[in-house]
This record gives structure tokens, C-alpha cells and sequence, in this order.
């Protein structure tokens, strides 16, 4: 029993162990309920350490899909180290078909470092911020842009005060073959499991591997094929496990940072959103984003909306209408290695 959490991996044992993370949480229907998280823990000697989890944000489903695929391929003698897949870890967001969890509107990702008296979303994360990210080496955890967002694909990292594992860090990165990376400057007490994986030690790498709470070839071939490449670059396999076809090396990588609210442009008022540039087209300051129309007012012209900075474009938002506070369209920084 750890933060009022059920964990049945012994993380010593070799070989195989399935089971549940199982948080006690009473609700109308049953006093003695248990939300249960699926896990699997692979080992196999000595060796490099990496947990693989999704399901941060339930409505994301790249990551969720191919690690619960990975689960069902991957045995302890395919391996060397330790491997540890939580596919749905907000699994009540995941069952919901929501970014947060129905249960007590949890946004993991912004719950790190978590309180092991509060609430099951508050427990997971600090299950996971003091149990099972320093129990690791590497921490990969997969998001996409959800039910709202339309998102480069893209891995990521935080900035890191150590330089050896920011460097290392960033390695991965490039190992993982995706055409762009986004370095993301939270600072040292980000509630996110990126920053709680740099205050366990591991070395934390996530990404944006699609959106629109849905999946398609191409999303899924990008996530199969990041996941393949950072277990070849750790030396954990030693051929891919999910994707489908040979993978060539990796190409040139462009690094992105998002560091300024006037990156993006944000709803003022109800308004429905026409975007004027698609995903990964480079723009300029004073450039058009798109339009802003108001379908309770017909008379009135659509409002042309501008970049207030350049860089590549990165996410938009995929509802139309819109409310005030949404972010409607954001722009990244590209940046040397």
C-alpha cells in the first residue's frame, strides 16, 4: 500500500508480472470501489530501465493503442533491462472518453507532484512521482492534441538545469526520428510528468503524436515508430517490436520552444474559428492566422486574426466555435541545437 495505491509489481522480479494499480475510491454504486490501472512489468537481467505510459489525458489514443499492443508483443526475452507499460494511467479519463477524470475532474498532467491523502488523481501522481518514475531510467509519456487539438507531430522534453541529462535527454530525442522536437520551459516545479520525472532523476520525453481524439495511419506509423526507435537507441531490443516496416535512420530533427503567451492567439469573446494555415507552415509576425466569425451576428464581417510572432505553426484548434479563453492557433520558436 503506498498513497492509498495497491501495487502488486514487485520491480526486483524477473520475467513477466501483469496486475492492476488499484486506488480505493467509494462512490454511490459500491462503497468499496477500486479504479484499476493496468500494468505490465517486464524484466530481464541487467540493463537499461524505461516505463512507457499513456493515458495521461484519457481522450488521447496514439499512445494508448500502441502500448497496449506492445503489452501483447513484448516478452521478457525480447529484452535486456526492464521495461514497465501503464497504456491508460487516468484510466477513468480514458473509459470517459475526456482529457480529465470523471471521478474528480483530475488533469494528471497538472497534478505532479500529487498528495498521497488527496484525491485518486492526486494519489496516481504521487504513486508515480515518487515510486515509479525514480524507479526508471527513462520516462516516455505519449500525449497527443485530444478531442480539441490538431497538433505537429512532435517529441518533447523539458529544460533541464543538468546539462548531462539534458544532453542525453536530447539525444533521445533525435534518436526518435520525428522531424520536429519542442523544448518546453516550465521550470523545475512543473506540475507535469515531465517535470516530475526530472525531480525523480529519470530523464523524461513525451511528444504530441496526433490529435482530434482520433487516430490515423500516419499517427499511429509515428507513434509504432518513436516508441521502436528510443527501446533500439536504450539497447533494450534489438530489432523493432510494433512497426510495420524497416525504419531508415533518422533524419534532420528541427528543435521548437513555446515559452510566450504571445505565441498564440487566444478567444476574446464566443466566436467561430477559420483557420487560415495548416500544421508546420512557417509564418511571420503581422502574417493572418485565420478569421473569426460570429454567427449571431451576420451583419458583421468576420475579424481577420494576426500572428503576433513568427515561427512554424504547431496546433489549432479543431472546434469551431469557441469561447473566450481558448487558444485558437499557437506558433513555435525553431531553435539550434
Amino acid at each position: 500500500m503506498h498513497s492509498g495505491l495497491v501495487n502488486p509489481i514487485d520491480f526486483s522480479q524477473e520475467g513477466r508480472q501483469t496486475g492492476f494499480l488499484a486506488i480505493p475510491y467509494s462512490v454511490d454504486r459500491s462503497p468499496y470501489y477500486q479504479i484499476r490501472i493496468p500494468i505490465l512489468r517486464l524484466k530481464n537481467g541487467e540493463g537499461p530501465s524505461i516505463l512507457l505510459m499513456a493515458g495521461n489525458h484519457g481522450d488521447e489514443y496514439e499512445g494508448e493503442l500502441q502500448l497496449g499492443r506492445l503489452m501483447r508483443r513484448l516478452e521478457p526475452s525480447k529484452i535486456r533491462g526492464a521495461v514497465t507499460i501503464l497504456p491508460m494511467a487516468n484510466l477513468p479519463a480514458v473509459m470517459a472518453a475526456k482529457r480529465c477524470s470523471p471521478l474528480d475532474g483530475g488533469n494528471l498532467n497538472r497534478a505532479f507532484p500529487g498528495d498521497p491523502l488527496g484525491t485518486p488523481t492526486a494519489r496516481l501522481a504521487d504513486f508515480l512521482e515518487t515510486r515509479l518514475f525514480p524507479s526508471h531510467d527513462v520516462v516516455l509519456d505519449l500525449h497527443s492534441g485530444g478531442t480539441s487539438m490538431a497538433h505537429l507531430p512532435c517529441t518533447l522534453i523539458e529544460r533541464q538545469a543538468e546539462e548531462e541529462r539534458f544532453r542525453r535527454a536530447t539525444a533521445l530525442l533525435a534518436a526518435m526520428g520525428g522531424s520536429y522536437a519542442f523544448i518546453a520551459d516550465n521550470g523545475p516545479a512543473a506540475p507535469t510528468s515531465m517535470g516530475s520525472a526530472s525531480r525523480a532523476g529519470a530523464i523524461g520525453l513525451s511528444g504530441e503524436f496526433g490529435g482530434g481524439g482520433t487516430v490515423t495511419p500516419e499517427s499511429m506509423a509515428f507513434t509504432a515508430s518513436a516508441i521502436d526507435r528510443l527501446l533500439l537507441a536504450l539497447g533494450i531490443v534489438e530489432m523493432p517490436i510494433l512497426s510495420m516496416a524497416p525504419l531508415p535512420g533518422p533524419g534532420p530533427l528541427q528543435l521548437l520552444s513555446l515559452s510566450r503567451h504571445s505565441q498564440g492567439i487566444y478567444a476574446e469573446r464566443r466566436g467561430w474559428f477559420e483557420p487560415a494555415v495548416a500544421l508546420g507552415t512557417t509564418v511571420s509576425c503581422g502574417d493572418v492566422a485565420g478569421w473569426y466569425h460570429d454567427l449571431e451576428r451576420l451583419d458583421l464581417a468576420e475579424e481577420p486574426l494576426y500572428f503576433a510572432e513568427g515561427g512554424i505553426v504547431i496546433s489549432n484548434r479543431l472546434h469551431c466555435d469557441s469561447q473566450a479563453g481558448d487558444c485558437l492557433i499557437q506558433v513555435a520558436e525553431p531553435i539550434d541545437m
